[in-house]
């Protein structure tokens, strides 16, 4: 079965209905299934006329769009292997992939993009053809067309590969936080089994009156794998180019459903009880009334009990009072929102739970097609990262490391057998670097990345996941870095959120600057040591920021000090700011 199959169904179940919808010329736009079909079929006839055979790699470096998707899916409807770039690579990182993977076509989006891949494609032995969504782009001559121009003549019948379950789909490169970055070889079986278990596991109903925002990096397994679920279920998923845009789309938009990573919550979180605290005593009661009635709606919920008329009122009218303003900034639809990628705190998870928006909270890698655990709309454990999908498998080794098996892990990491014999154990585990532990009811708890742990010089281990997790929940901390691998105690670089910061300053009769002054400024730090006291009483002492430094500008993709799926490069940090982490330690 070819993952792409969907679209002849879906064609011929909703012809007219909406499948994606697309800003152009500043307004929102969609495609019905039969067009988007067409569309789909006429770039697969394009590739093939251009050369492209079944197996070939081709590559797309750009932001979300709708081109995006239509190419993504042709080639795969072709018989051909998608190799998604992150729209934010340098020419570099771009090019250590295009060579490795033998990429033979790629698809670009801005004019940075295509300057990187024409001259890639000057000296790579298999990359030849250049294909460019914007007409804005200036391009050469010189095996460079734009899309527009090369579908144009171009069939509209076509007839899908078929596909065994075993057969590649895609090949996506990890983003390199623990060396160099790797092809995971994900199947076209890896994708069909992953969704229909999503589907056993959820029952949605009516999920083809679904619409999904395409907020994440269709680069990234995440996105990529939950657009494709929701284009295969008939819902409508919309795609945004720039995420800069992501509050004033929501509103244009209005999504039921949308993934998003735990930064996004915890922002709104931080930013929701922030505006609280500055108001007056009787919005604050009004406030706390209602999450405390959300919460006890929420939590009859989560244990499948009946809901009493008189509280249901009760929250009806927390919801006019309270969280209708709040979810009205986030579009007013949205009740479904995946979250991964990160560690996300009990206290984000509940609140959203209060507001009526359920966080399915889950857990996955790029080697298992995403998801390998997920809440369930109820029995799930807050601070857990949900129950397994599926047939997947979880057993917990001696080192306290997670293993797991089932139909979404990959085929393994392209042109690397010996990198892939090592992620695998004798009998076939794979190994996801992650330390957990499961409870008898089969929830999966993450406690940190197996090489994140730190232990300090007193012997005491350090999960710093959790506690940067817990620290970026303020809504004046953007960014963390723990250090305390072998120091005697924790200390941490820490990047303000700048336009929160720059909200304080005022009040604190401080007159701006510049960044580099106003971090190392004492008013500034005497501020955060007070948030980050506040933020930490709960921990024991030996995990408790002893000592930090602010930082003038946040970690960077471009920079390499964090990943494009915003994961710190531990060791690339700790290389830059050597002399600020020492200077903590004197």
């Amino acid at each position: 079965m070819n993952v792409t199959d969907f679209l002849n169904t879906n064609t011929y179940k909703y012809p007219y209905k909406a499948a994606i919808g697309f800003k152009k010329d500043e307004k929102w736009k969609e495609l019905t299934w039969r067009d988007f079909r067409r569309m789909v079929f006429k770039t697969a006839n394009a590739l093939k006329t251009a050369g492209i055979a079944e197996n070939d790699h081709v590559a797309i470096y750009a932001d979300n769009s709708a081109e995006w998707i239509v190419f993504d899916l042709a080639v795969m409807a072709l018989g051909g292997v998608t190799v998604p770039v992150y729209a934010t690579n340098t020419a570099d990182q771009a090019r250590y992939i295009l060579d490795d993977a033998e990429v033979k076509m790629i698809l670009t989006g801005n004019q940075e993009q295509y300057d990187a891949a024409y001259e890639i494609s000057q000296s790579s032995d298999h990359l030849k053809n250049i294909i460019v969504v914007k007409k804005s782009v200036w391009i050469k001559k010189e095996n460079s067309v734009y899309l527009e121009d090369f579908i144009k003549r171009s069939a509209e019948d076509f007839e899908i590969a078929e596909k065994s379950d075993d057969d590649i789909a895609t090949i996506i490169y990890t983003s390199g936080t623990t060396g160099i970055p790797k092809g995971v070889m994900l199947t076209h079986g890896n994708f069909t089994k992953c969704f229909a278990a999503h589907f056993d596991f959820f029952k949605f109903k009516d999920f083809e009156r679904e619409h999904s925002l395409a907020f994440l990096p269709l680069t990234h397994v995440f996105e990529r794998s939950w657009t494709l679920l929701a284009l295969t279920g008939g819902a409508k998923v919309s795609f945004l180019e720039n995420t800069k845009l992501i509050a004033q789309t929501l509103k244009e938009v209005q999504p039921t459903m949308m993934c998003a990573v735990p930064r996004f919550y915890q922002k709104i979180y931080a930013g929701v009880n922030e505006m609280i605290a500055k108001g007056s005593d009787t919005k604050k009661k009004i406030f706390g009334r209602a999450v405390k009635t959300g919460t006890e709606v929420a939590e009859l919920k989560r244990q499948g009990k009946k809901i009493p008329a008189g509280l249901r009122f009760r929250n009806k009218l927390a919801g006019l009072l309270v969280f209708e303003k709040i979810k009205k900034k986030m579009g007013g639809k949205l009740w479904f929102m995946p979250c991964g990628g990160a560690a996300v705190s009990p206290e984000v998870t509940r609140f959203f739970d209060a507001m009526g928006i359920h966080l399915t909270v889950g857990y996955g890698l790029t080697e298992t097609t995403a998801t390998l655990t997920a809440f369930p709309f109820q029995q799930y454990e807050h601070g857990s990262v949900g129950r397994t999908l599926g047939d997947t498998q979880l057993k917990i080794a001696e080192n306290g490391e997670i293993l797991a098996k089932g139909s979404g892990i990959m085929k393994g990491y392209y042109k690397k057998p010996e990198e892939t014999a090592e992620v695998f154990t004798g009998d076939g585990w794979l190994k996801t670097g992650d330390a957990g532990r499961m409870d008898e009811r089969g929830n999966l708890y993450i406690t940190d990345r197996i090489k994140d742990l730190m232990k300090t010089s007193n012997g005491k281990y350090i999960a710093p996941q959790s506690i940067e997790n817990l620290l970026s929940n303020n809504n004046f901390i953007d960014q963390v870095m723990l250090v305390a691998e072998g120091r005697p105690f924790v200390s941490a670089l820490i990047i303000p959120d700048f336009e929160s910061l720059t909200e304080q300053l005022p009040k604190m009769n401080i007159p701006f600057t510049s960044w580099e002054v106003l971090v190392n400024s004492d008013k500034v730090k005497a501020f955060y040591q007070q948030k980050i006291d506040e933020v930490q009483q709960a921990l024991p002492g030996f995990e408790k920021v002893k000592k930090f430094t602010l930082l003038s500008s946040p970690f960077e993709t471009g920079t390499g000090e964090i990943t494009p799926t915003l994961k710190v490069k531990r060791n690339v940090v700790t290389a830059k700011y050597t002399d600020l982490i020492e200077k903590m330690y004197r």
